[in-house]
């Protein structure tokens, strides 16, 4: 398609205004159409029928005035027939006849040495009367008519014109039958309904442009505040709230329309003022809140430490008491850590300190960390990593957190099941995909993953304790280098977290190295356990083998 042809294409479905100036122009056209081929049409069959009715009474009264002639002469000799016969037409079309020629021919059973004469020289009655107009005519013997084309040659305009023929015999007593033509021009009504036509055409345009004008004009005033009302709520929806529809005044639809948006603006800039304090309040109380239970939290923890270390003296159920309590400080602290770091995203003060770092380091060490866990509950973890260094200006802490929480959610939910860690990169991005093949998640759960506080199963027991706050600061941790979390799931096939960064700040990420989807394994096999070297370890800190102890029976 033409680059015209495609704006074109694009006005029409853009404006609505230029499709009902369309719609309606088009509509004019056909009916303008319809009604000036019923009047041409009409006018030509009035013109063509009172023109024929003329041309009958005419030819009627020329038929019997020839015959009454004939009947009476007492010509008998072939040079006295000639001659009347000649001054029978030559006083035909001297007569003020309105007929442009007439013939005389006769009939073929006659032999007669005559001559067939005619008001007009070089014009010949075969070339007007048809073999069967002359059959019709000598079987009727009355008036025949039929519509024939003047030659342009015989014509004052030079140019062929309609025109009708009516034939009938008359009798010459002493010489037998002959065939009596006449032949009429219609160019006078041709050019009566050439111009009622121009008329019309003129008149079509006209109505045309009127119909248009009047078309744009009526939708303009109608398509121009919903215009202002688009963009209106365009802008409103980008965020600025001040903005308001003009044209309020009136009574009108338009202006009730106005009215209506200036008051759900007006509504919606004092909700979201109500409750972007209430949300600030909400970060300040949280904040607030997480620093001053600091203090009492860090008391507690070195109480909490020197009842640790004694427990050994304690009776069994002080001692319990006593491991219990610590645990519960540990998740309490990380809890803290947590809300701490959420503060930080929602007031804008969370900094990015990057370095170009080696994400391989940054997995690896993560595997590491994570190995113990991986052992207890008997998954299978695996790494593969690119032989290149995959360096990327990152900030190591944010992205071991986000790593760590992907890894320790993949073994919390994989089931027994493998764990993939795969590292991939490309000019622009590097790519880490954490794959299990647990239980999944459903189409609802991928678009609530990264809620906060929210799990896909509240009541799983989980042994990692858990915020419910770690993917959502993973997403934003994300979101602060420049990249993006991706998740891919289906209920027992497992689940894949994609984390893209880019390699220097600025870059726009566009296709990932790696895909976040993968094929799902066949549910319910058991995957064997041993020992897991690291697939293509990286050059530098290099995870050691990950020790899984084997089940004693099969794991069901």
């Amino acid at each position: 398609m033409s680059r015209w042809a495609r704006s074109v294409v694009h006005r029409w479905r853009s404006s609505m205004q230029v499709r009902v100036v369309t719609s309606a122009v088009a509509l004019g056209v056909v009916a303008v159409a319809v009604l000036g081929v019923y009047v041409s049409t009409s006018i030509r069959d009035g013109l063509f029928d009172q023109r024929l009715d003329q041309i009958e009474r005419e030819n009627a009264a020329v038929i019997q005035e020839v015959r009454t002639r004939l009947a009476a002469s007492p010509a008998t000799q072939t040079g006295e027939q000639q001659a009347l016969l000649r001054d029978v037409i030559l006083s035909l079309s001297a007569g003020g006849s309105s007929a442009q020629d007439y013939f005389l021919r006769q009939a073929p059973d006659e032999q007669l040495p005559l001559a067939d004469p005619s008001s007009r020289q070089g014009l010949a009655v075969t070339d007007v009367v048809t073999p069967e107009m002359r059959q019709a005519t000598l079987e009727t013997g009355d008036q025949v008519l039929q519509s024939v084309p003047v030659p342009a040659d015989f014509t004052e305009t030079g140019m062929e014109e309609p025109g009708v023929v009516v034939g009938a015999t008359v009798e010459l007593p002493s010489a037998g039958t002959f065939e009596l033509y006449s032949l009429y021009s219609l160019a006078s009504e041709q050019e009566t309904l050439g111009f009622v036509q121009r008329t019309l055409a003129i008149g079509a345009v006209a109505i045309l442009a009127m119909i248009g004008l009047l078309t744009w004009t009526v939708t303009r005033q109608t398509v121009a505040p919903v215009r202002r009302a688009a963009t209106a709520a365009a802008r409103l929806g980008e965020g600025h709230l001040d903005v308001r529809v003009p044209g309020s005044r009136g009574y009108d639809e338009m202006a009730t329309l106005a009215r209506t948006f200036n008051e759900m603006a007006d509504n919606l800039e004092d909700q979201i003022a109500r409750m972007e304090e209430l949300s600030a309040a909400q970060r300040r109380f949280v904040s607030d809140v997480s620093h001053e239970l600091r203090t009492p939290l860090t008391t507690i923890r070195m109480a909490g430490e020197v009842i640790h270390a004694a427990r050994a003296g304690l009776e069994p159920s002080a001692r319990r008491s006593a491991e219990l309590l610590q645990t519960q400080l540990d998740r309490f602290e990380e809890l803290l850590t947590d809300l701490l770091e959420i503060s930080r995203f929602d007031a804008g003060a969370a900094v990015l300190d990057a370095e170009q770092r080696d994400v391989r380091g940054v997995v690896s060490a993560v595997v590491d960390t994570c190995a113990p866990l991986a052992e207890r509950k008997e998954v299978f973890l695996s790494v593969e990593m690119p032989d290149e260094r995959a360096d990327a200006d990152i900030d190591p802490r944010r992205v071991e957190r986000i790593v760590r929480n992907l890894v320790v959610n993949a073994i919390e939910h994989a089931e027994g099941r493998p764990v993939e860690v795969t590292v991939g990169q490309d000019a622009q991005a590097v790519a880490v995909v954490v794959r299990d093949h647990g239980v999944g998640l459903t189409p609802e759960q991928l678009n609530r993953v990264f809620d906060r506080f929210w799990r896909a199963d509240p009541a799983r027991a989980r042994t990692t304790g858990g915020t419910g706050l770690g993917l959502a600061i993973s997403q934003e941790d994300a979101h602060l280098h420049g990249g993006r979390l991706d998740v891919w799931g289906r209920p027992g096939h497992g689940a894949s977290f994609r984390l893209t960064l880019p390699r220097r700040a600025g870059i726009e990420i566009g296709r990932p190295p790696l895909p976040v989807e993968g094929p799902p394994r066949s549910g319910g096999q058991h995957v064997p356990t041993g020992q897991v070297p690291v697939v293509n370890p990286p050059t530098g800190p290099t995870p050691t083998a990950i020790p899984v102890l084997p089940p004693e029976e099969e794991h069901r």
